[in-house]
């Protein structure tokens, strides 16, 4: 029997990293309004009690991680689900772009990148999945971009590393689709965030104008992926794993 609303997630715990700005925070505040009980995660604890204050609704929860220390998180998130209950979906929002042009990347900028931007997803979807962590029928949503398909230039470390997290995720619902965990990317274009303006400073405002015009419907803003979010750890989403979900105002057509 098809439930009244498919796309509700009533009473379901979610996890957001990323969740003190941007893409994160928007995501956190939109799954709120939706009736989901957020897990708010990021490095920032001022940053991260201001986006709880915006968020909806009762139960709502911090933690302050750094996934970059080096530390196994898989006992640090078994124990934030015993403390509070399993999660039922995970959305990982926290990444950098970095722009630098080949000739200035050094290796430990590259490397920065992979670790925030791929390591981080491996090592939470690895940790999400142990036994008592998540619920039966979970969603994993991790944040690529369409530079995992397209390039631009100065962005050669963060196109590696989206094109990474797409493979990561196509490799993961394969395998976890037998323990009943979905997990499926979203891939937005250029989104009105801070990030913007970070790569307008050094790309220049007529590069950044020419970027956005080949976006035909414009830059996107982060409600835009919080709606794509929301399907993709809903019950309307449960014949969908391992796909990267384009929404880029047609960047890529």
């Amino acid at each position: 029997m098809t439930q009244l609303n498919p796309f509700s997630l009533s009473g379901k715990h979610i996890l957001v990293t990323g969740a003190s700005s941007g893409i994160g925070r928007d995501v956190a505040i939109w799954l709120s309004k939706q009736g989901a009980v957020i897990t708010l995660v990021a490095r920032d604890v001022e940053r991260l009690k201001a986006s709880l204050d915006l968020l909806e609704g009762m139960g709502h929860t911090v933690e302050v991680v750094d996934f970059l220390d080096g530390t196994d998180i898989s006992q640090w998130l078994k124990s934030v689900a015993s403390l509070s209950s399993p999660f039922d979906g995970l959305v990982h929002a926290a990444g950098v772009q970095m722009p630098m042009p080949i000739r200035a990347t050094s290796l430990s900028h590259w490397e920065k990148i992979m670790s925030t931007n791929v390591t981080s997803g491996f090592s939470l979807i690895k940790a999400f999945r142990q036994k008592g962590v998540c619920n039966p029928d979970s969603s994993i949503v991790l944040i690529s971009s369409v530079m995992a398909q397209a390039g631009e230039p100065a962005l050669l470390g963060y196109c590696a590393s989206k094109g990474a997290v797409e493979s990561m995720v196509r490799a993961a619902a394969v395998e976890l689709a037998r323990e009943g965990i979905r997990v499926n990317a979203i891939a937005p274009g250029i989104v009105q965030t801070e990030l913007v303006d970070t790569l307008q400073s050094l790309v220049g405002a007529d590069s950044m104008k020419a970027i956005e015009q080949r976006h035909p419907l414009g830059f996107g803003k982060t409600e835009d992926v919080a709606y794509a979010a929301n399907y993709l750890l809903s019950p309307a989403a449960r014949w969908v794993t391992g796909t990267a979900m384009v929404v880029d105002g047609g960047y890529l057509a």
